[in-house]
């Protein structure tokens, strides 16, 4: 964890892109009351093959013009050109962002999917540094617990500091709720020479169909431990909330104790889980 200490901490929040305009609506209520626990930034992420790659841009625009926090769009490489790449870098730009989150991306369902001009992140980066230079922070993605599609965890840390090498700046994880598995993610990296700061992805436990949902499709595990209680609460929704807010409170302070540096909160666009979080961490005065 060296390399993760005695760095700047950097606290922020993402959202995604509503579908409908009263959706919309909701979002912005929801990111005025984040923007009053004063964020580092605010992310949007981005959807393939344009199913809300638009509603990013909007709520990008949104957010630069409302809010008083930084925001850092996702860009993703899937089913993109060198052309749209550009285009949205460059409308980004014009309106004073300077920081992207860089990912792979998930291929878009259905017939018709033709990869566009990159086929990984590392691939992406390389191209923002070569026509932007240093005008943004580029942050990646980090997997502890290893992305599902890897052959084997040794060819995933390579694949991580493939886009370090090509200009990462930082990096922020998947979520997990083994916090072991960050440090020993974070031990395994600093033994390759890699030394950005990696930021741990914490979503709070409010639902337990759709965190098991989830994260059988994205690899995050759900310690057995955890999956047994969150199981024998059944539709006692309180009392799980109640539980899954104490263990993402545990984990979050232990990750912040042993120098994390930093936490980004997965909030799918709500905000009464993780304003708890960030009150009971101590992380604003209100």
């Amino acid at each position: 964890m060296k390399t993760q200490q005695d760095r700047q901490r950097r606290f922020s929040l993402e959202f995604f892109p509503a579908r409908t305009p009263e959706g919309n609506d909701k979002v912005r209520e929801v990111r005025q009351g984040f923007a009053a626990l004063k964020p580092d930034y605010f992310s949007v992420t981005f959807g393939a093959g344009g199913s809300t790659r638009d509603g990013t841009l909007e709520m990008v625009t949104q957010i630069s013009d409302e809010a008083q926090v930084p925001v850092a769009p996702h860009i993703s490489c899937i089913s993109s050109s060198r052309e749209e790449i550009t285009g949205l870098v460059n409308a980004y730009q014009k309106i004073g962002v300077n920081q992207l989150v860089v990912l792979r991306g998930d291929a878009p369902s259905g017939s018709g999917y033709d990869g566009g001009d990159f086929s990984y992140a590392n691939e992406l980066v390389e191209f923002l540094r070569e026509q932007w230079g240093d005008a943004f922070h580029i942050e990646v993605a980090a997997y502890p617990e290893f992305h599902p599609e890897a052959v084997n965890a040794e060819v995933d840390l390579h694949n991580f500091k493939r886009k370090v090498d090509a200009g990462a700046d930082s990096a922020m994880t998947q979520y997990f709720y083994n916090a072991d598995a960050y440090f020993g993610f974070i031990d395994s990296i600093e033994k390759l020479g890699v030394d950005i700061p990696v930021v741990p992805g914490i979503m709070p436990i409010t639902n337990y169909t759709q965190l098991a949902r989830f994260s059988d499709r994205c690899g995050a595990e759900i310690p057995r431990w955890i999956r047994h209680r969150l199981e024998a609460y059944g539709d006692d929704m309180d009392s799980l909330r109640d539980f899954g807010h104490e263990v993402t409170l545990q984990l979050c302070q232990r990750l912040l104790d042993q120098g994390a540096p930093g936490i980004h909160f997965y909030s799918m666009n709500r905000i009464e889980p993780c304003r708890r979080l960030w009150v009971e961490l101590g992380l604003v005065d209100l």
